[in-house]
């Protein structure tokens, strides 16, 4: 089995690439681990190295605790990340993991003055209202997993039916809604980099308008595109997904060596 080259507790890269001329850093949706962009450095184009987060409370980092707070989150990250900023970056976020990206890039913009080249969020309301009510993070446990598989279809049936596995997975679950569920946002001055969206045609906790708003964060470039499939479309083995963002990021980096 391939070991990860895992930079710190917080990232890990699947294929060093020092010839790299941009970095891409992939965020989480609540609840998910870096496996589901574990192999999308085979996919995009060689010149992008792939940077995973991987938040506390899941996978490797199982046995610490999963943040509650939003923002202590994201302004934690952002100090985590800047060292490995030496190339230009890119920033994708699924579902929470848009919203975490994109307040990692406020903080990096605030205080060192650094943007990404671009803006990656699939899955994602804009952050001015990020998520569907009535909010569901202090639903009873039986409650709360239906909910998420009726809105989201999020947890696969064989971890649903395994009563050690979801002892193990609820917990971060649950804090990573308490946190988006609690989240404010705060106006602030649009990015000058692209936003691209992307988003589900069956997606039943997304509407499309929810995902037109993210135009708003951008005096760049804005893009909106839709796959079929649900929430999780970008998992989907026929997706499109991966070849359109591929496309976006060789764009990025003809532009950076314009």
């Amino acid at each position: 089995m391939k070991t990860l080259n895992r930079l710190n507790t917080w990232i890990s890269c699947p294929k060093p690439n020092p010839q790299a001329t941009q970095k891409l850093f992939c965020f989480p949706c609540a609840g998910g681990t870096t496996s589901a962009y574990s192999k999308w450095h085979n996919y995009l184009p060689k010149d992008i190295e792939i940077n995973l987060v991987q938040l506390p409370g899941r996978s490797y980092r199982i046995e610490e605790p999963p943040f509650t707070e939003f923002l202590s989150l994201a302004k934690t990250l952002a100090s985590v990340i800047k060292p490995y900023l030496n190339k230009p970056f890119a920033f994708f976020g699924h579902s929470m993991g848009a919203i975490l990206g994109f307040e990692i890039a406020r903080q990096l913009r605030r205080e060192n003055h650094l943007i990404p080249t671009h803006l990656f969020a699939a899955g994602s309301p804009a952050p001015e209202n990020p998520i569907k009510k009535p909010f569901i993070h202090k639903l009873p446990e039986a409650e709360f997993i239906a909910e998420l598989q009726y809105r989201y279809n999020a947890i696969p049936q064989q971890i649903v039916n395994n009563k050690e596995l979801m002892r193990l997975f609820l917990p971060c679950l649950r804090a990573d809604f308490t946190m988006i569920e609690t989240y404010l946002y705060t106006p602030e001055k649009p990015f000058d980099c692209p936003i691209t969206v992307f988003g589900g045609l069956q997606d039943k906790a997304i509407s499309l308008d929810s995902l037109e708003k993210w135009r708003m964060e951008t005096n760049h470039i804005f893009n909106l595109e839709m796959f079929t499939g649900d929430h999780f479309f970008l998992h989907h083995p026929q997706s499109s997904f991966l070849q359109s963002l591929s496309r976006k990021l060789s764009e990025n980096v003809a532009v950076v060596h314009s």
